[in-house]
């Protein structure tokens, strides 16, 4: 069970006495990550392979953290694991925080300094979000396959109806430019 001065500090946004805030910068094979102490200094930057089991590996072993990570594909998954072990995860709007998204030298090691400075500081700083449940997002993901299918399946019925008037005789007549029928119809009520 948790004390309850943790929960009122997490909500207060400030941190509990020797909490470390991490800054995590996620890339598709290794991710960067910076560790600060409660008086703001940087006391250790890794990088490490961005999948569950090293991930798992590395902050197991850490004291429960503030955790700050952009959003992007691997957000979910990574913002589910800190939880389960402990840390308090703060998945940041990469758009809304400029100090990372506008910055002209893109660097891993000075965007996670960045992302933990601005956690440290006031995590409503990095404009949270929260994710979709795995269910919600598995759910998301069966509706649009099902709107794909059913977008697919019109656009084939209105293809095969085009095609089916194009060989129908009256179809035929009626593309006739007007002139000729005109003369058509003249031809037949003289005779």
């Amino acid at each position: 069970m948790k004390k309850a001065s943790t929960t009122a500090s997490r909500r207060s946004g400030k941190l509990p006495d020797g909490q470390l805030t991490i800054g995590l910068d996620l890339g598709d094979r290794s991710s960067f990550y910076c560790v600060l102490n409660r008086a703001g200094e940087v006391i250790q930057e890794e990088r490490v392979p961005t999948n569950p089991e090293a991930m798992r590996k590395r902050f197991e072993k850490m004291p429960a953290s503030r955790i700050a990570l952009e959003t992007g594909t691997h957000s979910p998954w990574v913002r589910r694991l800190l939880t389960e072990l402990g840390h308090e995860a703060i998945v940041a709007h990469s758009r809304n925080v400029r100090l990372i998204g506008e910055s002209r030298r893109k660097d891993d090691r000075l965007d996670a300094q960045a992302l933990a400075r601005l956690a440290r500081i006031d995590p409503k700083l990095l404009s949270p979000i929260q994710h979709r449940s795995a269910q919600a997002q598995a759910d998301l993901t069966v509706i649009r396959g099902n709107l794909q299918l059913r977008t697919q399946l019109f656009s084939r019925r209105r293809t095969e109806a085009l095609r089916v008037a194009a060989a129908d005789p009256l179809s035929k007549r009626l593309r006739q430019p007007r002139a000729a029928q005109t003369s058509a119809v003249l031809a037949r009520t003289k005779a």
